[in-house]
């Protein structure tokens, strides 16, 4: 996903030492947006997060979906500010969910079906601090559950899984053209379809 940054979207070019950076402390402090009435958030980093987001899209019970940086050390960043991965943001998509008619669980299943959890911060092609593995949790009985299904998930695997399960921090939504990317048309123009159960391949980049 690179390329998109060559092709000056996202175009602020980093001009601060960020590790001093009095903003880090907004960046570094909880999510505090507010889910919909009944709703919950859960938040997870599997590399690009375009078809990521698609995966969770498709999920019945899922409401909404968003594609955003967190766990960085600048407030507000661009595109480009995280591909330079010197303000340490992951990609990451904000799930909000029906506890009703979606479980966490079934969210981490996708999480860990939609990635390789035992590369740090590469996902194929991509390679990244911002694409790094990550679980970030809302609740204490969502940490419990994300420790618990990697627990499961390293059973296995025959590598280490260096998947990061952390408090969500402040999530910041991406730029407009990133949000439903695929479901849109990426790169290609050919639509992905968001259909609950759907089990079209997703093709990652259009």
């Amino acid at each position: 996903m690179n390329f998109l940054s060559r092709l000056g979207f996202g175009s602020r070019t980093p001009t601060q030492s960020y590790s001093t950076d009095p903003s880090s402390s907004i960046a570094l402090g909880p999510d505090d947006d507010v889910p919909g009435p009944g709703q919950e958030f859960a938040q997870f980093g599997a590399g690009c997060f375009w078809g990521v987001e698609l995966a969770f899209q498709r999920v019945p019970g899922v409401t909404k979906t968003e594609v955003g940086y967190s766990q960085g050390v600048v407030d507000n960043p661009s595109y480009n500010d995280v591909c330079s991965e010197t303000t340490k943001h992951s990609e990451v998509v904000r799930v909000q969910y029906d506890p009703k008619e979606c479980s966490y669980g079934s969210l981490l299943d996708v999480f860990w079906s939609r990635h390789d959890p035992t590369t740090l911060n590469r996902q194929g092609n991509d390679v990244g601090t911002q694409y790094r593995s990550g679980i970030y949790y809302y609740t204490p009985e969502q940490e419990k559950e994300a420790l618990e299904s990697l627990e499961r998930q390293q059973k296995l695997l025959n590598r280490k899984i260096v998947t990061e399960i952390l408090p969500a921090k402040k999530f910041y939504r991406a730029e407009e053209y990133h949000q439903q990317y695929l479901a849109k048309g990426g790169r290609f123009g050919f639509r992905q379809s968001t259909e609950k159960g759907c089990n079209d391949p997703i093709r990652c980049y259009g």
